[in-house]
Protein backbone atom coordinates (compact mmCIF):
# COMPACT_ATOMS: atom_id res chain seq x y z
CA UNK A 1 0.00 0.00 0.00
CA UNK A 2 1.38 3.50 -1.27
CA UNK A 3 -0.36 5.60 1.28
CA UNK A 4 -0.06 5.58 5.13
CA UNK A 5 -3.46 4.67 7.45
CA UNK A 6 -3.38 8.10 8.66
CA UNK A 7 -3.45 9.40 4.96
CA UNK A 8 -6.43 7.44 4.14
CA UNK A 9 -8.60 7.83 6.78
CA UNK A 10 -7.98 12.01 6.59
CA UNK A 11 -8.78 11.28 2.92
CA UNK A 12 -12.54 9.39 4.57
CA UNK A 13 -13.01 12.22 6.80
CA UNK A 14 -12.46 15.10 3.58
CA UNK A 15 -15.00 12.74 1.82
CA UNK A 16 -17.20 12.25 4.70
CA UNK A 17 -17.64 16.38 5.68
CA UNK A 18 -17.93 16.99 2.16
CA UNK A 19 -21.06 14.68 1.84
CA UNK A 20 -22.17 15.95 4.93
CA UNK A 21 -21.47 19.55 3.77
CA UNK A 22 -23.88 18.49 0.11
CA UNK A 23 -27.13 19.28 0.10
CA UNK A 24 -28.24 16.47 -1.76
CA UNK A 25 -26.62 13.64 0.24
CA UNK A 26 -28.17 12.09 3.89
CA UNK A 27 -26.92 9.09 5.60
CA UNK A 28 -29.05 6.30 6.42
CA UNK A 29 -26.24 5.37 9.37
CA UNK A 30 -24.23 7.04 11.23
CA UNK A 31 -21.31 8.84 9.78
CA UNK A 32 -18.97 6.88 11.41
CA UNK A 33 -20.35 3.71 9.63
CA UNK A 34 -19.89 5.91 6.26
CA UNK A 35 -16.52 6.90 7.37
CA UNK A 36 -15.13 3.11 7.75
CA UNK A 37 -16.56 1.62 4.76
CA UNK A 38 -14.78 4.77 2.78
CA UNK A 39 -11.66 3.39 4.85
CA UNK A 40 -12.45 -0.03 3.60
CA UNK A 41 -13.34 0.56 -0.20
CA UNK A 42 -9.75 2.82 -0.31
CA UNK A 43 -7.80 -0.24 0.88
CA UNK A 44 -9.43 -2.72 -0.77
CA UNK A 45 -8.45 -0.56 -3.92
CA UNK A 46 -5.05 0.23 -2.86
CA UNK A 47 -4.48 -3.62 -2.03
CA UNK A 48 -5.68 -4.66 -5.51
CA UNK A 49 -3.38 -2.36 -7.24
CA UNK A 50 -0.19 -3.42 -5.16
CA UNK A 51 -1.13 -7.32 -6.01
CA UNK A 52 -1.28 -6.18 -9.69
CA UNK A 53 1.78 -4.42 -9.37
CA UNK A 54 3.89 -7.23 -7.78
CA UNK A 55 1.87 -9.83 -10.65
CA UNK A 56 3.38 -7.66 -13.26
CA UNK A 57 6.88 -6.96 -11.55
CA UNK A 58 7.08 -11.23 -11.62
CA UNK A 59 6.04 -11.35 -15.24
CA UNK A 60 9.17 -8.87 -15.64
CA UNK A 61 11.58 -10.82 -13.98
CA UNK A 62 10.93 -13.64 -15.68
CA UNK A 63 11.76 -12.12 -19.28
CA UNK A 64 14.88 -13.68 -20.83
CA UNK A 65 16.68 -10.68 -21.33
CA UNK A 66 17.44 -8.13 -18.23
CA UNK A 67 14.93 -5.38 -17.93
CA UNK A 68 16.33 -2.51 -16.23
CA UNK A 69 13.46 -0.68 -14.27
CA UNK A 70 13.10 2.78 -15.30
CA UNK A 71 14.27 2.36 -18.69
CA UNK A 72 11.20 2.63 -21.61
CA UNK A 73 11.32 -0.61 -22.95
CA UNK A 74 10.75 -1.72 -19.07
CA UNK A 75 8.02 1.35 -18.64
CA UNK A 76 6.22 0.41 -21.77
CA UNK A 77 5.82 -3.61 -20.89
CA UNK A 78 4.81 -2.67 -17.15
CA UNK A 79 2.05 -0.20 -18.41
CA UNK A 80 1.03 -3.36 -21.16
CA UNK A 81 1.04 -6.24 -18.90
CA UNK A 82 -0.31 -3.62 -15.42
CA UNK A 83 -3.66 -2.98 -17.90
CA UNK A 84 -3.49 -6.89 -19.19
CA UNK A 85 -3.70 -7.80 -15.20
CA UNK A 86 -6.04 -5.26 -14.47
CA UNK A 87 -8.38 -6.44 -16.97
CA UNK A 88 -8.16 -10.15 -16.47
CA UNK A 89 -9.04 -8.86 -12.74
CA UNK A 90 -11.67 -6.91 -14.24
CA UNK A 91 -10.81 -4.06 -12.10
Amino acid sequence: MRISREKINHLSNLIVKDLEDSEDVSFLGETTDVRINIVRAITNELTIDDDIDEEVRRVLSSYSSRLIEGTREWEILYVKHYEQEATRRGV
